[in-house]
Protein backbone atom coordinates (compact mmCIF):
# COMPACT_ATOMS: atom_id res chain seq x y z
CA UNK A 1 0.00 0.00 0.00
CA UNK A 2 0.79 3.37 -0.81
CA UNK A 3 2.73 5.91 1.86
CA UNK A 4 0.28 8.64 0.56
CA UNK A 5 -2.88 7.28 -0.48
CA UNK A 6 -4.05 9.08 -3.89
CA UNK A 7 -7.80 9.96 -4.63
CA UNK A 8 -10.35 12.19 -3.81
CA UNK A 9 -12.02 12.79 -0.03
CA UNK A 10 -15.91 11.50 0.13
CA UNK A 11 -18.15 14.38 1.05
CA UNK A 12 -18.17 14.00 4.52
CA UNK A 13 -14.49 13.35 4.85
CA UNK A 14 -14.51 17.47 2.68
CA UNK A 15 -17.03 18.87 4.26
CA UNK A 16 -15.21 17.68 8.31
CA UNK A 17 -11.77 19.00 6.64
CA UNK A 18 -13.33 22.24 5.67
CA UNK A 19 -14.65 22.77 9.37
CA UNK A 20 -11.22 21.82 10.44
CA UNK A 21 -10.11 24.52 8.26
CA UNK A 22 -11.88 27.19 9.77
CA UNK A 23 -10.18 27.43 13.11
CA UNK A 24 -6.21 27.42 14.10
CA UNK A 25 -4.70 24.40 12.68
CA UNK A 26 -1.83 22.28 14.24
CA UNK A 27 1.54 22.99 12.05
CA UNK A 28 2.86 19.76 13.91
CA UNK A 29 1.39 16.65 14.95
CA UNK A 30 2.85 13.63 16.59
CA UNK A 31 1.55 10.12 16.52
CA UNK A 32 2.74 6.79 18.36
CA UNK A 33 1.59 3.90 16.72
CA UNK A 34 -0.59 1.44 19.01
CA UNK A 35 -2.81 -0.93 19.63
CA UNK A 36 -1.80 -2.96 16.22
CA UNK A 37 -1.12 -6.15 18.08
CA UNK A 38 -4.37 -5.80 20.74
CA UNK A 39 -5.91 -5.55 16.82
CA UNK A 40 -4.35 -8.46 15.74
CA UNK A 41 -5.84 -10.52 18.46
CA UNK A 42 -9.43 -9.50 18.61
CA UNK A 43 -9.64 -10.34 15.03
CA UNK A 44 -7.81 -13.77 15.44
CA UNK A 45 -4.68 -12.40 12.81
CA UNK A 46 -1.55 -12.76 12.70
CA UNK A 47 0.60 -9.82 14.73
CA UNK A 48 2.55 -9.05 11.37
CA UNK A 49 -0.95 -8.45 9.81
CA UNK A 50 -1.89 -6.16 12.88
CA UNK A 51 1.05 -4.46 11.96
CA UNK A 52 0.20 -4.37 8.33
CA UNK A 53 -3.28 -2.72 8.98
CA UNK A 54 -1.84 -0.05 11.24
CA UNK A 55 0.30 0.96 8.36
CA UNK A 56 -2.66 0.93 6.07
CA UNK A 57 -4.00 3.55 9.06
CA UNK A 58 -1.25 6.01 8.68
CA UNK A 59 -1.27 6.25 5.19
CA UNK A 60 -5.29 7.42 5.41
CA UNK A 61 -4.12 9.56 8.33
CA UNK A 62 -0.99 11.14 6.20
CA UNK A 63 -3.34 11.72 3.45
CA UNK A 64 -5.61 13.50 6.13
CA UNK A 65 -2.99 15.46 7.16
CA UNK A 66 -2.00 16.48 3.93
CA UNK A 67 -5.89 17.79 2.96
CA UNK A 68 -6.25 19.89 6.38
CA UNK A 69 -2.28 21.58 5.43
CA UNK A 70 -0.61 19.72 8.57
CA UNK A 71 2.99 21.01 7.31
CA UNK A 72 4.69 18.23 9.34
CA UNK A 73 3.71 14.86 11.06
CA UNK A 74 6.07 12.47 13.20
CA UNK A 75 4.91 8.86 13.78
CA UNK A 76 6.23 6.18 16.71
CA UNK A 77 7.12 3.24 14.39
CA UNK A 78 9.44 1.38 15.99
CA UNK A 79 10.90 1.38 19.92
CA UNK A 80 14.39 0.54 20.84
CA UNK A 81 12.04 -1.49 23.60
CA UNK A 82 10.44 -3.42 20.71
CA UNK A 83 13.48 -5.50 20.14
CA UNK A 84 12.79 -7.07 23.03
CA UNK A 85 9.90 -8.65 21.51
CA UNK A 86 10.03 -12.21 20.11
CA UNK A 87 12.46 -12.79 17.12
CA UNK A 88 9.79 -14.19 14.70
CA UNK A 89 7.61 -10.87 15.55
CA UNK A 90 10.90 -8.86 15.55
CA UNK A 91 11.98 -10.53 11.87
CA UNK A 92 8.76 -9.60 10.70
CA UNK A 93 8.82 -6.16 11.48
CA UNK A 94 11.90 -5.78 10.17
CA UNK A 95 10.60 -6.91 6.43
CA UNK A 96 7.66 -5.10 6.47
CA UNK A 97 10.22 -2.13 6.99
CA UNK A 98 12.25 -3.15 4.17
CA UNK A 99 8.76 -3.16 2.55
CA UNK A 100 7.89 0.03 3.40
CA UNK A 101 11.23 1.75 2.53
CA UNK A 102 11.49 0.26 -0.97
CA UNK A 103 7.76 1.74 -1.41
CA UNK A 104 8.94 5.19 -0.43
CA UNK A 105 12.10 4.73 -3.20
CA UNK A 106 9.56 3.60 -5.58
CA UNK A 107 6.95 6.83 -4.70
CA UNK A 108 9.70 9.27 -4.86
CA UNK A 109 7.26 10.74 -7.92
CA UNK A 110 4.56 11.24 -5.49
CA UNK A 111 6.22 12.37 -3.13
CA UNK A 112 7.89 15.19 -5.22
CA UNK A 113 4.28 16.35 -5.91
CA UNK A 114 3.18 16.82 -2.76
CA UNK A 115 6.92 17.86 -1.55
CA UNK A 116 6.90 15.48 1.36
CA UNK A 117 10.73 15.55 2.98
CA UNK A 118 11.48 11.90 5.06
CA UNK A 119 13.33 11.98 8.08
CA UNK A 120 13.90 8.74 9.85
CA UNK A 121 14.93 9.97 13.68
CA UNK A 122 16.80 7.00 16.14
CA UNK A 123 19.95 4.75 16.64
CA UNK A 124 20.13 3.44 12.89
CA UNK A 125 23.00 1.46 14.06
CA UNK A 126 21.01 -1.08 15.76
CA UNK A 127 19.04 -1.56 12.41
CA UNK A 128 20.12 -4.28 9.84
CA UNK A 129 23.06 -2.78 7.34
CA UNK A 130 20.44 -2.77 4.34
CA UNK A 131 17.54 -1.28 6.11
CA UNK A 132 20.37 1.24 7.00
CA UNK A 133 21.18 2.08 3.28
CA UNK A 134 17.49 1.69 2.10
CA UNK A 135 16.75 4.81 4.94
CA UNK A 136 19.94 6.86 3.20
CA UNK A 137 18.22 6.64 0.10
CA UNK A 138 14.86 7.60 1.12
CA UNK A 139 16.57 10.84 3.21
CA UNK A 140 18.99 11.75 0.20
CA UNK A 141 16.13 11.53 -2.29
CA UNK A 142 13.93 14.05 -0.50
CA UNK A 143 16.00 16.30 1.46
CA UNK A 144 15.31 19.14 -1.26
CA UNK A 145 11.30 19.06 -0.71
CA UNK A 146 9.85 21.53 2.13
CA UNK A 147 6.34 21.90 1.57
CA UNK A 148 5.97 19.49 4.26
CA UNK A 149 7.80 16.45 6.33
CA UNK A 150 7.37 12.96 7.60
CA UNK A 151 9.67 12.36 10.81
CA UNK A 152 9.64 8.35 10.68
CA UNK A 153 10.98 7.68 14.92
CA UNK A 154 12.31 4.19 14.20
CA UNK A 155 14.68 2.54 16.65
CA UNK A 156 14.22 5.01 18.55
CA UNK A 157 12.94 6.65 22.42
CA UNK A 158 12.91 9.47 24.21
CA UNK A 159 15.60 8.36 26.72
CA UNK A 160 18.45 7.11 24.29
CA UNK A 161 17.88 10.86 22.18
CA UNK A 162 18.29 13.08 25.16
CA UNK A 163 21.62 10.80 26.36
CA UNK A 164 23.53 11.20 22.79
CA UNK A 165 22.46 14.92 23.23
CA UNK A 166 23.86 15.07 26.66
CA UNK A 167 27.32 13.17 24.70
CA UNK A 168 27.14 15.33 22.38
CA UNK A 169 27.68 18.37 24.31
CA UNK A 170 30.02 16.26 26.91
CA UNK A 171 31.91 16.04 23.83
CA UNK A 172 31.70 19.74 22.44
CA UNK A 173 33.15 20.46 26.22
CA UNK A 174 36.07 17.81 27.01
CA UNK A 175 37.24 19.24 23.00
CA UNK A 176 37.26 22.76 24.05
CA UNK A 177 34.63 24.27 21.44
CA UNK A 178 32.05 25.05 24.51
CA UNK A 179 32.64 26.09 27.89
CA UNK A 180 30.36 24.91 30.84
CA UNK A 181 28.64 27.73 31.11
CA UNK A 182 27.27 27.47 27.49
CA UNK A 183 25.55 24.01 28.27
CA UNK A 184 21.81 25.42 28.11
CA UNK A 185 18.52 24.10 27.22
CA UNK A 186 18.53 25.90 24.30
CA UNK A 187 21.98 23.94 23.44
CA UNK A 188 20.47 20.67 24.43
CA UNK A 189 17.00 21.52 22.29
CA UNK A 190 19.88 21.60 18.82
CA UNK A 191 21.12 18.44 19.76
CA UNK A 192 18.52 16.69 19.32
CA UNK A 193 17.23 14.53 16.64
CA UNK A 194 14.62 16.70 15.81
CA UNK A 195 16.69 19.36 16.10
CA UNK A 196 15.22 20.70 12.58
CA UNK A 197 11.00 20.36 13.87
CA UNK A 198 9.47 22.63 15.90
CA UNK A 199 7.93 20.69 18.84
CA UNK A 200 4.64 18.77 18.18
CA UNK A 201 1.08 20.73 18.75
CA UNK A 202 -0.85 17.58 19.13
CA UNK A 203 0.35 14.07 20.33
CA UNK A 204 -2.22 11.24 19.53
CA UNK A 205 -1.79 8.20 21.23
CA UNK A 206 -3.96 5.55 18.85
CA UNK A 207 -5.13 2.50 21.42
CA UNK A 208 -6.46 4.56 23.96
CA UNK A 209 -3.13 4.32 26.38
CA UNK A 210 -2.27 8.00 27.74
CA UNK A 211 0.93 6.59 28.85
CA UNK A 212 3.94 8.61 26.36
CA UNK A 213 6.42 5.10 26.16
CA UNK A 214 9.22 7.34 25.73
CA UNK A 215 8.63 9.22 22.93
CA UNK A 216 9.11 12.73 22.54
CA UNK A 217 9.60 13.47 26.36
CA UNK A 218 11.40 16.32 26.02
CA UNK A 219 9.44 17.68 22.55
CA UNK A 220 6.14 17.00 23.91
CA UNK A 221 5.80 18.87 27.43
CA UNK A 222 3.61 21.16 26.38
CA UNK A 223 1.48 19.28 23.20
CA UNK A 224 -2.24 18.39 23.42
CA UNK A 225 -2.61 15.16 24.03
CA UNK A 226 -5.32 12.60 22.92
CA UNK A 227 -5.63 9.01 23.11
CA UNK A 228 -8.34 6.78 21.00
CA UNK A 229 -9.73 3.29 21.53
CA UNK A 230 -7.96 0.05 20.03
CA UNK A 231 -11.74 -0.91 19.86
CA UNK A 232 -12.03 1.38 16.50
CA UNK A 233 -9.38 0.35 14.73
CA UNK A 234 -5.22 -0.75 14.49
CA UNK A 235 -2.62 2.52 14.53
Amino acid sequence: MSWITEGELSMLERFCASVLKAGPMPKHVAFIMDGNRRYAQKHNVKKLEGHTQGFAKLAQTLQWCLSLGIREVTVYAFSIENFKRSKEEVDGLMELARQKFIRLLEEQDNLEKHGVCVRVLGDLTLLPLDIQKLIAKVVLATKLYNRCFLNICFAYTSRDEISNAVKEVAWGVEQGLLQPSDVSESLLDKCLYTCKSPHPDILIRTSGEVRLSDFLLWQGHQSLRRAYSPDKSPA
